[in-house]
């Protein structure tokens, strides 16, 4: 009997851990958007946004998002860092993909490496959220552009694009709820 309540205990109460990677471009916000997401989940400040240095190797951020754990890995997004992203691949268990928005010079480059991840067979059916960040600024690429861009579908339940702003903290907490509990769903043996 006791077993039994430790069993329920800890399906209703424990924290699942959940593994997420942070991916995208040099430039894109990756670092600023793990930075603003310890000021809205941990509530403690993180660096400035004017003073994040760009990531050379990854940035970890530990932090409690609603029912789980996680484990954030900002990588690197510069071309020659970019080899070192399938290493974390196996352990993922959603990915945050973030685009510049604004930088439509980039747009075939950052699908390109989108496309290299998301198709590597080591990341498997993971939630997979496209954070368009950036659409504070004039000139934007809005978020269902970006979704033909990347040729992904809404009607797809482990895809979703996210419109975002990683300087005024807009959309980040919403998407980055789903992909967290997107992802623990998941671990728990939840397919709905």
């Amino acid at each position: 009997m006791f077993s039994l309540l430790s069993g329920f205990w800890q399906y209703f109460f424990a924290k699942t851990e959940v593994h997420v990677l942070i991916l995208g471009l040099d430039h894109a916000g990756k670092t600023t958007l793990l930075e603003q997401m310890k000021g809205i989940f941990k509530k403690t400040p993180g660096i400035p946004p004017d003073r994040i240095p760009p990531t050379i190797g990854l940035n970890i951020g530990k932090m409690d998002v609603d029912r789980s754990r996680v484990i954030f890995w900002d990588l690197g997004g510069q071309v020659r860092m970019r080899s070192i992203w399938e290493k974390y691949y196996a352990e993922a268990h959603g990915l945050v993909f973030v685009i510049d928005s604004a930088d439509s010079n980039r747009v075939r480059e950052a699908k390109a490496a989108f496309d290299a991840a998301r198709e590597n067979e080591q990341m498997g059916r993971i939630p997979i959220m496209i954070l368009a960040n950036k659409q504070d600024l004039p000139g934007a690429t809005r978020a269902d552009d970006i979704e033909v861009l990347f040729s992904v579908s809404s009607a797809d339940p482990l895809v979703r694009v996210q419109p975002a702003s990683c300087l005024t903290c807009e959309g980040i907490e919403d998407g980055v709820r789903w992909v967290v509990n997107t992802a623990s769903q998941q671990l728990r043996g939840f397919n709905g």
